[in-house]
């Protein structure tokens, strides 16, 4: 942006994602830079509710092609379910619309390449809100890559945590079906993929993977359709009152009277059908492996992060959530080899979700902010995501490495 117009945008999706990021908060702090002009949404009440927490008069249209059609955006902003994003993305495109997208861009080969052929025939641009790239710690780590800090980058250790609270939602909502969202594979871990291609500055090339559902879905001594009204709410570790988050409440109840989406679903449903506990070893193009993993139902939440070189060794352990206290910053250790020592390395924490992350990438994308370490993710960024955890989902269900070569081209000649 120019910072003289503000940019037509359209919102497409009012979960909480939509509501807060990108529309409530962005008007709240860059509504100089923005003007929302359309909220769109297939459950009229829930883009109702949605509207007037954003605190907006904005047209509510239930269609994308309602939306493009009546608004005329030259944003689309999209925050629907994961396994539709392709047909909101492309429509936009078509109409002359730039697009953000949430995380994942999609969930199969066919819709990456749908995707990218009409960025390419439309001429338009695509951003996925990979906002952990942004946040000031994962900004610092690249700066330190990028300058040589440890030598030849060898390998990378990455292990993610997610609590009790925060990975059983997953398995309350629509991403506990791979039909959805992929898989955590590709909805969660696309996240912690395209970090790990950006530090590493490769493309993947190899991926070999497990997966398991230990915890949640057939593993549960009991369950029901939803934690309302449970019989088991009193034994349950997992019941959640939705009644008493008023925000959620809002959102979700009465307008599940129209779609039949519960936002309390239970977490034994024996059908759910993604994996809670997964590992990935990952070979890159320059020779550069990780070591990956993430599990879904843990007393902790953050993660934990070493990046080997040929001339030291840096690590972090980030905290988010855990039964103790931590210190008001992070700290990276830079090992330095042959008797080099140590540099302890304090990064501040910044407001904001993501550990700061949104807020930057927000300024980034709207006020035309300097890019030296890379952090604006464009399509192609998004596709290896998704094409490393489309990978490690087949090798973990077949139990074979997986070439990332094997499903197929996303560049163009």
């Amino acid at each position: 942006m120019n910072g003289h117009e503000r940019q037509r945008y359209a919102l497409v999706g009012t979960g909480n994602r939509g509501t807060t990021m990108w529309g409530r908060d962005l008007l709240a702090g860059w509504r100089q830079e923005v003007d929302l002009v359309a909220i769109c949404d297939t459950n009229p009440l829930r883009a109702e509710r949605a509207r007037a927490m954003i605190k907006s008069n904005a047209p509510i249209y239930t269609s994308i092609e309602e939306t493009l059609a009546a608004a005329r955006p030259e944003l689309v902003i999209v925050c629907t379910r994961d396994s539709n994003h392709d047909d909101v993305i492309v429509a936009a495109l078509e109409a002359g619309a730039d697009v953000i997208t949430e995380k994942p861009m999609t969930t199969s080969m066919d819709k990456i390449r749908r995707i990218r052929d009409a960025e390419r025939r439309t001429g338009r641009r695509i951003d996925v809100s990979f906002n952990y790239r942004y946040a000031p710690t994962a900004a610092k780590l690249k700066s330190l890559l990028m300058a040589g800090e440890i030598g030849t980058l060898t390998s990378v250790d990455f292990h993610w945590y997610l609590n009790n609270q925060h990975g059983a939602d997953y398995f309350r909502r629509w991403h506990a079906y791979v039909k959805n969202s992929g898989s955590l594979f590709v909805h969660k871990a696309t996240h912690h993929f395209d970090l790990l291609n950006w530090y590493i500055g490769a493309d993947p090339v190899d991926v070999a993977a497990f997966g398991e559902l230990r915890q949640y879905g057939r593993n549960g001594p009991f369950r029901g359709p939803r934690c309302r009204d449970c019989s088991h709410a009193e034994e349950c570790d997992y019941f959640f009152d939705m009644s008493a988050d008023e925000f959620l409440d809002q959102l979700y109840e009465d307008p599940s009277e129209i779609d039949g989406y519960v936002r309390d679903g239970c977490v034994y449903r024996e059908d759910i059908d993604i994996f809670d506990t997964m590992s990935a070893t990952i070979r890159y193009q320059n020779a550069v492996t990780a070591s990956y993993s993430l599990n879904a139902f843990m007393p902790i939440e953050g993660h934990a992060i070493a990046f080997n070189g040929t001339r030291g060794r840096i690590e972090l352990r980030q905290f988010e959530k855990q039964p103790w206290p931590t210190p008001d910053h992070d700290e990276i250790l830079l090992v330095r080899s042959f008797d080099g020592g140590v540099e302890r390395i304090k990064v501040p924490h910044a407001g904001g979700g993501h550990f700061g992350g949104d807020d930057l990438m927000r300024s980034m994308i709207f006020r035309d902010g300097a890019d030296p370490l890379g952090q604006r993710a464009d399509s192609r960024a998004g596709a290896m995501s998704v094409m490393t955890g489309l990978a490690a989902l087949q090798s973990a269900t077949t139990g074979r490495m997986v070439k990332l070569s094997e499903l197929g081209e996303i560049d163009h000649p």
